[in-house]
């Protein structure tokens, strides 16, 4: 329990003593006799919203992040009045609200404590800006951890550390630098092995400090606007990040083809040399199915418009790539060129669509077509324009994907690298200045993109890929890690990074393969794809300033450990699709820091490197030069070394050796692995069989396999293939149970299944209860079995 002490930090201002409160369904507000009030509102009994303003009345309630569509509804609410404090309460948890300063205290049903106010939420007047700066910090424990924040260059855990949000044009940034292109103002705590999330939904410049100032004390606080912050109970992190994704909403399915492999560089042109660059990954046989255009496509980096002398037909040559199975992604930046013989320019102009200053003038920079306007993608109207305007690239020219950068947004030659803060924004009808809308400008583009690309790509999906991000922003599109640099350093980074923005909403992320600044050594590059395959957007991206950076620009044993690996993902895109399914049905996310996967084991809360992939594959990268083995840590549980298939029982580190052509890789006992044939790129064959890879564990484990057209919206009419399988191994059985749920029906018509660490020979095998014959030999010395798809129930049976 908080003891009520007296308030005296850095002349900051605090509430003072609450004289009345008001219950008004699943609101409770509670007033002071400052102008304070604080109204807390119950959305799930374990998520619960806390709002503060000092001047009496709330503003217009009004987020981008928060996904319109989200559930909300509680099963128990009651609220009681004690002597000191006002109690609300929860079928998860209570909330106890001090009387006498407002501070609060957050418990679990039997009293531990989850979250307690250290001074709780205060404020400090900003005469520059005439608002406030608005604070709150939390006490905080012995061995608690935090996790989460999204897009930083930091360690997994982030105690000891101080973050900043402010969505830059960080290029080649380095360890541990802020701000980066991101904002993602949530964060996970991990205390007494119960975990809790902290979503502070407020778009200014926002800071965090985890222990850094002050030893046991969490704080956050923001520039302006209000201290509007939302509480997710667990106990579980998977519990915390599922309802946090939920809250801020998820995407829906990408096509197949987005989570192949793409390729890209600044620049491919003539349209000679992306013809080379598709040819040469045919004559390899490295699948392939993206190939990017950056700002050189354009006629002076103009948005909308072709060089004519380097791709003359952009509709053909598009129609050939796409015969060889190729589509294109064009880059699309918000900098539009002053120029009025520029039809978007001069609609623009016409329309007031661009940004002002806060005396009138356009806001003007410099980008890369020399000085811009750019929209105000806050406003509606000017969302809807921008979506109209991708017609041409998307329908007539056959486009399949945009890719939005430089929107955090970036600006040359000027010092903070962006707009200036007294620029006026719309807000979806709630004027504001710069220093509120610049964290969502990005998202806001990636929004307006999204729906154009939807509209003209419709009836297929649309792909979009954002560099700057707030909150929520998942629900648009895709987005990388930004301009990384080709050093091991950044290895380290991308793998953390992508590990983070996974637990932080952001499941679709990948970083530039190889580095996008300065030149990777063969190793650094092949030991960056066997990390790249392993991510849910997997692109080799450069500048091109230091050379090429195509697999083929090294040496052979380069070339086939890309091949070998790139090979690899495509067989698992059954899984990796299935993980995607998981995230937008569910909210989980598709990679898993160990702590996620194991938080009651304390071993795992600072675990860096290795992640599971998936729920049911352990990766661990190689991050260091000539390394042919690496001390990793295996989680609870048993494993299969995926190379070697040998059994390896885990809750402790152990060294693994390894190739330069492998890393290591761990399979969970009792898991089903699909996999399809390597394809040169999705959808160029039809296959007679699924392979699935069993891996014998004593004891049940259950797996998943989603399947649909692999584009298109034929799933949301229940046109899919849902599989989920129940494997029950015990001394001398192997039972697999399917379960079948959707209308969609495959083109495959048997399971290849491959039984792995099978502690038994097989003398019996009935399907659905009827004894059949199989080949005794096939099994014996290939370990696996041929099976028509249309069966419930497998049994093997042993000696």
């Amino acid at each position: 329990m908080i003891t009520n002490t007296e308030l005296e930090y850095k002349g900051d201002l605090y509430p003072s003593k609450i004289v009345s409160f008001e219950h008004d369904s699943d609101s409770i507000s509670f007033y002071t006799n400052k102008s304070v009030i604080l109204k807390v509102t119950v959305l799930r009994d374990s998520l619960i919203r806390f709002r503060f303003t000092t001047k009496g009345y709330f503003s217009k309630d009004f987020s981008y992040a928060i996904d319109k569509g989200h559930s909300h509804g509680y099963n128990f609410l009651e609220v009681t009045e004690e002597d000191d404090y006002y109690q609300i309460q929860t079928s998860k948890v209570k909330c106890k609200i001090q009387k006498a300063d407002m501070r609060l205290c957050i418990y679990d049903l039997e009293e531990n404590i989850i979250l307690e106010d250290e001074l709780g939420f205060h404020w400090e007047e900003s005469y520059e800006y005439g608002g406030n700066i608005v604070k709150m910090s939390k006490a905080s424990k012995e061995g608690e951890c935090f996790y989460g924040l999204g897009d930083k260059a930091t360690q997994l855990n982030l105690k000891g550390k101080r973050l900043e949000n402010f969505a830059t044009d960080q290029y080649a940034y380095q360890k541990d630098q802020e701000p980066l292109y991101k904002v993602v103002p949530f964060y996970i705590g991990l205390r007494n092995k119960k975990s809790y999330g902290i979503f502070f939904d407020n778009t200014f410049r926002t800071y965090f400090d985890f222990c850094h100032e002050r030893r046991n004390v969490t704080s956050f606080w923001a520039e302006g606007g209000e201290m509007n912050y939302y509480f997710i109970y667990g106990p579980q992190m998977e519990d915390v990040v599922t309802t946090y994704t939920h809250l801020t909403g998820k995407p829906e399915l990408p096509p197949l083809w987005a989570l192949g492999y793409h390729q890209c560089k600044w620049s491919y042109y003539p349209e000679s040399n992306l013809k080379e660059v598709a040819a040469k990954f045919r004559e390899l046989k490295i699948p392939c199915d993206a190939l990017y255009l950056d700002i050189d496509y354009m006629e002076g980096f103009r948005c909308f418009t072709w060089n004519k002398e380097y791709f003359p037909d952009p509709k053909r040559m598009v129609t050939e790539l796409a015969e060889d199975g190729f589509k294109t992604v064009v880059i699309i930046d918000p900098g539009i060129k002053i120029d009025k013989g520029y039809s978007i320019y001069k609609e623009a102009l016409e329309k007031d669509y661009f940004c002002k200053r806060a005396d009138g003038p356009y806001m003007k920079g410099k980008v890369w077509p020399g000085e811009c306007n750019f929209p105000d993608y806050t406003n509606p109207e000017v969302r809807e324009w921008w979506a109209g305007l991708f017609k041409e690239l998307i329908s007539d020219i056959g486009v399949k994907g945009v890719w939005n950068d430089m929107n955090e947004p970036a600006v040359m030659e000027v010092p903070n690298k962006t707009f200036p803060m007294d620029v006026r924004h719309d807000y979806d009808g709630n004027p504001c200045s710069h220093r509120k809308a610049h964290n969502i400008y990005g998202t806001q583009m990636a929004r307006a993109t999204y729906h154009g690309v939807k509209r003209f790509a419709y009836p297929k999906r649309p792909f979009v890929i954002t560099r700057s991000a707030y909150a929520g922003a998942q629900r648009y599109t895709s987005s990388w890690t930004g301009d990384n640099v080709a050093t091991w350093e950044h290895l380290w980074i991308a793998n953390i990074q992508v590990q983070r923005l996974s637990i932080s909403g952001m499941g679709f992320t990948g970083s530039d393969i190889g580095g996008f600044a300065e030149q990777p050594s063969g190793e650094l590059y092949a030991r960056w794809i066997q990390l790249g395959v392993f991510h849910p957007f997997c692109r080799t991206h450069s500048s091109g300033d230091h050379g090429d950076q195509e697999p083929w620009a090294f040496d052979e044993e380069v070339i086939d450990i890309t091949r070998k690996f790139v090979n690899l993902r495509y067989q698992l895109l059954p899984y990796l699709y299935t993980m995607f399914w998981q995230y937008i049905e569910k909210g989980i996310p598709m990679l898993k820091p160990l702590v996620y996967f194991d938080q009651d084991d304390i071993q795992t809360h600072y675990r860096n490197d290795e992640f599971i992939f998936g729920n049911q594959i352990l990766v661990c990268p190689i991050l260091e030069p000539n390394s042919l083995g690496r001390r990793m840590y295996i989680p609870r549980g048993e494993w299969y070394n995926y190379w070697t298939n040998e059994a390896v029982k885990g809750g402790k580190e152990i060294w693994v050796d390894t190739k330069f052509d492998e890393i290591p890789i761990f399979i969970k006992a009792g898991a089903i692995i699909p996999k399809y044939p390597v394809q040169q790129y999705v959808g160029e064959l039809e296959f007679e069989e699924l392979t699935l890879d069993l891996y014998y564990k004593h004891g049940q484990e259950k797996s998943e396999v989603y399947e649909d057209a692999q584009d298109g919206y034929d799933y949301k009419k229940g046109r899919y293939s849902f599989l989920s399988f129940k494997t029950t191994g015990k001394e001398n059985e192997l039972f697999i149970q399917l379960h079948k749920d959707g209308k969609f029906d495959t083109n495959y018509s048997k399971y290849k299944i491959n039984l792995i660490g099978l502690p038994f020979k097989i003398q019996t095998i009935e399907i659905d209860n009827v004894e059949v014959a199989f080949d005794k030999n096939t099994l014996e010395n290939e370990n696996y079995l041929l099976v028509n798809k249309d069966f419930n129930a497998l049994h093997f049976m042993g000696e």
